[in-house]
Parts: C-alpha cells; structure tokens; sequence
C-alpha cells in the first residue's frame, strides 16, 4: 500500500496529507541532531518496574540540544501554506518559543507531562513537538526494541514515552499471531496480550468486541464494553509505514466516536 494509492480511495484524507508532507518538508532541512544511547545497565530496574525509559531517574536523556530544532520547524511552517489559521498559529508559536532563553527547554519538557491537557495552544506544542522528538529519539527507540525482553513489559503504556497506543497491529500467522501496540508519539512498537483490552485491561472476552468497517484494506476498530475505550487496528503486515500512521485513518476515529468510543490515546490531528 503506497501513500498515493490509499489518498485516491480516502481522498477527504488530503488536507492532512499535505500537513504532513509540509512538516516533514520543513524538517528536512532542519538539522535535528540523535540522542544518544543511555547506559542499558542502569536502567534495568526501573524497567523491571515499569517506569517508561524517558521518565527514568536512572538515565538521562538531553531534550534541551533540540530545543533549536523545535524553532526552526515552527517558523519554516509560519512560511508555509498550510491548512486553516494553522500558519498563523505556528507564527504565535514561534513568538512564544523566542519569548524567553529557556522557552523551548521548557515547551519539550511540558510534552512529558501526563497530567497536562491538550487544549487548542496545546495541540500545536504537541503535533510539532513529537514531530521533532521522534526523530531526535529514533536511534534510542531502535537501540531499545532491540535491548528490552518483550516478555518484560506487557503493559498497556509505551516504553519509551508512557503514552497509551494509538493503534495496534496483529501480526504474524497463527498459533503464533503477535499483538503489537504503537506509540503514536516516539513511534515506539511493543508487545501486548492478544485479548485484554490495552486501555483498562479487563480479559473478559464477553466485553471485547471488533468493529469492521468495509473496504478499509485491514483497519478495524477493537474496542471495550466495559471502558467504552478503543484502538484502531492493522490487521496485517507490509503497509505498516501507511496504515499505522495514524492520520491515515482518522476517519475510524470518526465512526468510533458516533458510536460513543472513547479514544485515550491523544491525537496531533485535533487541530
């Protein structure tokens, strides 16, 4: 599945295709330097414990070297021709990331912070500010799938980032199918149990139900009887790099919240 084939059949799909395609324009000639890799030793107790790597007292990982990055994407974008008064936005944002020396230390540190919630002004730091990160983390991510025992962490939080999954995938062929949850933020993939629900956890297989949605090319909507929560989900391997891209199917998310789902995973496409 190529990204011009699924737009041809999701056309209403364009305008955010063309918000992504301009951010990863702008990024890419941004110069966002990669973190380095944190002693793996260290953090194997708090791994064991569950604390999510980039909230770890035990490792380090340095936000504030893209904090200059984080600028540069905010006034490329104020240049752009963007979807609605997001270009007029992103020119405020900019503003408010100059206002201060420690301004953009503390808007990267803000996007850890579980207890804050995601108004309007929020929104933008957030889409932006992942965008920036996760290229930033993407060695660490990588260093880290291939370090951590899946087995270790059957949690329905990610990793790296502790953010709930914005989508799932299953993979694999039975009896060995794999469920895969993603992080829709650090782009983090990790292992979770094929029948609980990743957001309350309840096993009861009576409360776990699937919603098909016809012609969707393996999307489906898993979602809890009990919590109300639900998770998109790739039923399938190959197209992962379009299908879990989240954007790509907002419109589940659309046909999930008309039925009264819940989506506990936050989403950058509220703007």
């Amino acid at each position: 599945m190529t990204r011009d084939r699924w737009l041809a059949t999701h056309p209403y799909l364009q305008p955010l295709a063309d918000l992504r395609a301009a951010v990863d324009s702008v990024m890419a000639e941004v110069v966002i330097v990669r973190a380095d890799i944190p002693s793996w030793n260290e953090y194997t107790d708090d791994f064991h414990s569950g604390v999510p790597l980039l909230h770890s007292s035990a490792i380090t990982v340095d936000l504030e070297s893209v904090g200059a990055s984080l600028v540069a994407l905010a006034q490329g974008l104020s240049l752009r021709a963007l979807p609605g008064s997001l270009a007029e936005e992103c020119r405020a944002f900019h503003s408010e990331l100059l206002s201060t020396p420690d301004a953009p230390r503390h808007a990267l540190h803000r996007l850890l912070d579980k207890g804050i919630t995601v108004s309007e002004p929020q929104a933008l730091l957030q889409y932006l500010g992942w965008s920036v990160l996760a290229r930033y983390l993407h060695p660490v991510v990588g260093a880290f799938n291939c370090w951590r025992d899946e087995e270790r962490w059957l949690r329905n939080y990610c990793p790296t980032c502790g953010a709930s999954p914005a989508m799932a995938q299953l993979a694999g062929t039975e009896p060995g199918r794999l469920r895969m949850l993603s992080c829709g933020r650090c782009e983090t993939r990790w292992r979770y149990r094929r029948t609980a629900c990743p957001f309350c956890e309840n096993i009861d297989n009576h409360k776990l139900a699937v919603l098909a949605v016809e012609g969707q090319s393996g999307l489906r909507i898993d979602y809890c009887e009990e919590c109300r929560g639900y998770i998109k989900t790739y039923n399938g391997e190959g197209s992962e790099r379009i299908l879990l891209a989240d954007w790509t199917s907002i419109h589940l998310d659309v046909v999930a919240r008309d039925r009264g789902l819940k989506r506990f995973a936050r989403s950058f496409y509220d703007l």
